[in-house]
Order: C-alpha cells, then sequence, then structure tokens
C-alpha cells in the first residue's frame, strides 16, 4: 500500500522540481518571463536556477552570432551595377531590450536584413567601384613588374591611392549600423563584404579597361627599354670613337717615330758616304721610271751623271 502512494508522490515531485529547476549553460544567459512579462534582473551566472511554475525561461546565446545577407544588385556611383554579398558579427549585449525589440534571433536577423542592407546600398551606391574594389593601402610596386605578367593603367593610375579604399568603407558601414542597434538590443562587432561580382555588361567593361590598361603599362615599358638601349648605344658609339681616336692618335706617333728613325738613318748613311748614298738614290729614281717613260732633259743633266760615267765615250 506505501509502494502505491509513493509513487504518484515522486511523479508530483518530478513535475514539481521540472517546473522550478532549469539548468543555464555556460554559452547563455536567460530572462524570466511571467504572464508575457520580464520578471527580475537577467541571469548571466551558469548552473542550476529556480523559478516559480508558473514562470518562462527565455534563453539567449552569449556569443558572437553571425549575419549573412543575401546577394543584392546595387549600382555604384559610375552607375556600374555590382553583385554584393554582405555578413556581420553580432551577439545580444542587453537581453531585456532585445526580448522587447525583436524577441528572438529570427525576428533579429529579420531586422538585421533590413538595417544593413540598407545601409550597405546607400554606401555603395555613393562610392565609385574602384574605391569599393581596392584597399587604401593598396600600391604597385613599379620594379616588381615586367610587361608579361602586368599591364594596366598610366603611371598616375598606378600610384594614385584610393581615397576611401574597401576597410573604410566596410568601417563607415559598420558605424552607421550602429547607431540603430542599441535600441535592439543588440551588438555590432563588424560588418564585411564577402565578394563583389560584376554583371555581364560591368565584367566587359572592366576586361576592356584592364585591357586598356595592360596595352598602357606595356608600351611604358617599351618606351623606357628602348630610352635604356638608345643610351647604351649611345655610350658604346662614344667609346668605340674614343678607341679609334686613340688608335688613330697612337699610330701618328708610331709612324712619326719610324719617319724620325728613317731619317735618322738616312742621314746617318749620307754623312758617311755621301757620294754612295747620292748614287743609290739615283737608282731608285731610275728603277721608278719604269719601262714606258720619256723624260725631256739636258744631256748635262745632274740625272745621267751616273749612266755618263759607265756609258763609253764614242
Amino acid at each position: 500500500m506505501k509502494r502505491h502512494v509513493w509513487i504518484p508522490l515522486a511523479l508530483v515531485a518530478l513535475l514539481f522540481s521540472r517546473s522550478v529547476f532549469f539548468v543555464l549553460d555556460e554559452a547563455e544567459q536567460a530572462i524570466l518571463v511571467q504572464f508575457g512579462e520580464p520578471r527580475g534582473d537577467v541571469i548571466v551566472k551558469p548552473g542550476l536556477k529556480v523559478k516559480l511554475p508558473y514562470q518562462d525561461v527565455r534563453r539567449f546565446d552569449k556569443r558572437l552570432l553571425v549575419w549573412d545577407g543575401g546577394v543584392t544588385q546595387i549600382p555604384t556611383l559610375g552607375r556600374e551595377f555590382i553583385l554584393v554579398d554582405t555578413t556581420a558579427r553580432w551577439r545580444i549585449a542587453v537581453p531585456l531590450q532585445f526580448l522587447r525589440s525583436v524577441r528572438d534571433e529570427n525576428g533579429a536577423r529579420t531586422r538585421l536584413d533590413d538595417i544593413i542592407d540598407s545601409v550597405v546600398r546607400d554606401m555603395i551606391s555613393s562610392t565609385e567601384l574602384e574605391e569599393i574594389i581596392r584597399s587604401r593601402d593598396w600600391s604597385v610596386n613599379l620594379a616588381s613588374l615586367d610587361a608579361d605578367s602586368v599591364a594596366g593603367l598610366d603611371d598616375a593610375d598606378l600610384r594614385q591611392r584610393p581615397k576611401l579604399g574597401r576597410e573604410l568603407l566596410e568601417q563607415e558601414i559598420l558605424q552607421r549600423a550602429r547607431r540603430l542597434m542599441p535600441e535592439l538590443g543588440i551588438e555590432l562587432h563588424d560588418v564585411r563584404i564577402k565578394r563583389v561580382t560584376y554583371i555581364d555588361s560591368v565584367r566587359r567593361q572592366v576586361e576592356n579597361r584592364m585591357i586598356a590598361e595592360r596595352q598602357s603599362i606595356a608600351e611604358r615599358f617599351r618606351s623606357e627599354g628602348q630610352g635604356r638601349s638608345q643610351e647604351i648605344l649611345g655610350d658604346m658609339e662614344r667609346e668605340l670613337r674614343r678607341i679609334g681616336s686613340e688608335a688613330q692618335r697612337r699610330a701618328e706617333e708610331i709612324r712619326g717615330e719610324a719617319d724620325a728613325e728613317a731619317t735618322r738613318i738616312y742621314g746617318q748613311a749620307f754623312g758617311e758616304d755621301p757620294e754612295f748614298y747620292g748614287f743609290f738614290r739615283t737608282l731608285e729614281q731610275y728603277r721608278s721610271l719604269g719601262s714606258n717613260v720619256t723624260l725631256m732633259l739636258r744631256a748635262d743633266s745632274d740625272f745621267f751623271r751616273y749612266i755618263e760615267r759607265v756609258m763609253p765615250q764614242e
């Protein structure tokens, strides 16, 4: 009989304990709700907790949560239509305000859809495409580029840094969206643009611009190469002229030295035997006349004095 009495009592105690006790996880925070109205402070300390049987427990995550927006087609300031995919991280900062404004995470994501998408659309539509694509610290090291792997903007475009850039654009989106978060009890941690995709017409424009940019860079490299080539050729021609001039000067010096030596030898020979030197020079002149030369000279000319000596007198 006693056993039959204890069983119902145990069941009643179990049901009573489940309606009075609850366990709060470390990653959770909770608010007790009584007849649709919050009661007491936010419960943040994990462990076994007690509540009244007619109270409900609303649990909220304390961790960072992820929001992913849909891919949206937005026109830029230059009227290029792009597809933008955005993501954000947020957490429930004020559970009581969160409960009263959006009630749960699904309601929060719906409000985030409206707020972040609106801010992103406003920012993208008032920004040039280059500012959305490039980073503020974007730069090109021209010395590391070659004509086969680069081609792009002219020098002014290559060295021009974005005024805003992707990072500052995301920060501005975050600051604008944060202004609307306190009334929702949400703390927006960051907002990121995951991906920017061109529609077909914009893709063709970008491709054409990339081709023009590459051609511009290639032309600049060719121009620099031609200038360097002309500089090298000029240096080479100057060096060749210097070498030729030096060689010619040295050759003239050698000729002068040879002529001086020959003159010295002739002078020495003439000084030792003037008669033989005169005879030798006259024979050289005879040899140089050739076989078909006619000379009109006087019979007593010195040119024939050696011939007259060797020819018999008639």
